[in-house]
């Protein structure tokens, strides 16, 4: 098993602004000098991903996972105490991330690329694993993953350490389950959410109206969302406003399924959208960001958050009141959420109506989280994020005192 730098010092750098040409040709070289140095190819795999080359990036992982599929990642504290992460190959999006969560702890951290076929295999010894005091499932749900979740849900029922974040707890994140869990939750909106496959785009297409039709209402009367499965970030996401429009858009994902639901108007008073991000640790919520602007499709990166002084200290003051005024109004809503998915941790992107409740636009673990931000522009996220830090750590150390008994998983 070889020691990565892992994802955090590299996304670290990455966000600062750093060139990492030469760190990356370092890599490379590492690479080329050693055909067993598969921890380079790791980071190089990484890097390429931060400079917008993902083939490449996928090139140099199967490269890497093909000489070994388990990984410690570097730290410079002694470890109190050691986390396997379970893993599944692919792009940064297809995990959580664990090392972020994890910079400068004294939690050890190794990364198991994990495969459906061992999971199924009669001959699968979990000695083959690297030893541990706990195990946390950091994959993420999609079609993708879907076989890997499954494959483990089955070789985690009984495993002789705790178990975080369970694979049939993830797999209830996915958009058109989610919205079953949630929709009857009190102070909670959850869109209904339909998935479309090929088959029925092509025949909505052929009849020139969309069916079936969403109860009480209908693409010419209510804007509907329609996004590519397994896409996250707005990424394919398309706003239509008539059946035309619907249509129309309808036919640009010839060989994709779709999630579709109906539009919901959450702006605010003053005009302004408003994103907040929130993570459920050990039944508690704790504030991740908060992104405002004039766009219904608000993210983050394009929110214009490092130009406006005006939206950090709106987002500063939602920080620093949140125990008291957010997580207060909302905390019932927020704990049946987690309660209904069945996660230790996990992320929610939401929004408040204007009637007061919480509009849910995703469940996920795999959000990213991390104290990365220029502390000259944003010094009130490092309290905030110091908070969801040890809220893990007590997470992770609690359960690791368990007795390692059955997890009774489902």
């Amino acid at each position: 098993m070889q020691t990565v730098l892992g994802l955090a010092p590299l996304l670290r750098q990455s966000l600062s602004g750093a060139d990492l040409t030469s760190l990356g040709q370092t890599l490379i070289q590492r690479a080329s000098a050693d055909p067993n140095d598969s921890a380079a190819l790791m980071d190089a795999a990484i890097l390429m991903q931060f400079r917008g080359q993902p083939e490449l990036a996928m090139e140099l992982q199967r490269a890497a996972l093909k000489i070994d599929r388990q990984y410690q990642v570097q730290s410079s504290r002694p470890a109190r105490l050691n986390l396997l992460g379970i893993v599944a190959p692919g792009e940064l999006m297809a995990n959580m991330p664990l090392e972020c969560l994890l910079e400068d702890s004294d939690i050890g951290l190794t990364l198991h690329y994990a495969t459906a076929e061992e999971a199924h295999a009669d001959a699968f010894d979990p000695n083959q694993l690297p030893d541990h005091d706990l195990l946390f499932v950091a994959i993420g749900e999609s079609d993708t993953n879907r076989p890997l979740l499954d494959a483990w849900q089955l070789r985690l029922n009984d495993w002789h350490k705790p178990v975080i974040n369970p694979p049939p707890a993830i797999l209830r994140t996915a958009r058109d389950q989610a919205h079953r869990l949630l929709s009857d939750i009190p102070g909670v909106l959850a869109p209904s959410t339909w998935r479309l496959d090929r088959g029925q785009i092509q025949t909505i297409i052929a009849q020139g109206h969309f069916f079936p039709t969403p109860p009480d209402s209908s693409p010419e009367s209510i804007p509907l969302i329609l996004r590519p499965v397994d896409s996250h970030a707005g990424q394919g996401l398309v706003k239509t406003e008539s059946n035309d429009e619907f249509l129309t858009a309808l036919a640009t994902f010839p060989d994709q399924e779709v999630f579709l639901s109906p539009f919901i108007d959450y702006q605010s008073e003053d005009g302004l959208y408003r994103k907040y991000r929130i993570v459920m640790i050990d039944g508690q919520p704790f504030a991740c960001h908060m992104a405002s602007s004039r766009n219904w499709m608000i993210h983050y990166l394009n929110a214009g958050m490092e130009d406006s002084e005006e939206k950090r200290a709106e987002e500063a003051t939602f920080m620093a009141n949140f125990d008291q005024d957010f997580a207060l109004r909302h905390g019932e809503a927020l704990s049946a959420i987690q309660g209904a998915i069945g996660l230790d941790y996990l992320g929610i992107d939401c929004a408040e109506l204007r009637d007061g409740n919480l509009f849910i636009f995703e469940v996920d673990p795999a959000m990213v989280v991390h104290a990365m931000d220029p502390i000259d522009l944003y010094p009130y996220k490092q309290p905030a994020m110091r908070k969801i830090f040890d809220a893990f750590d007590a997470l992770l150390t609690r359960r690791a005192q368990e007795s390692a008994e059955p997890n009774g998983i489902g």
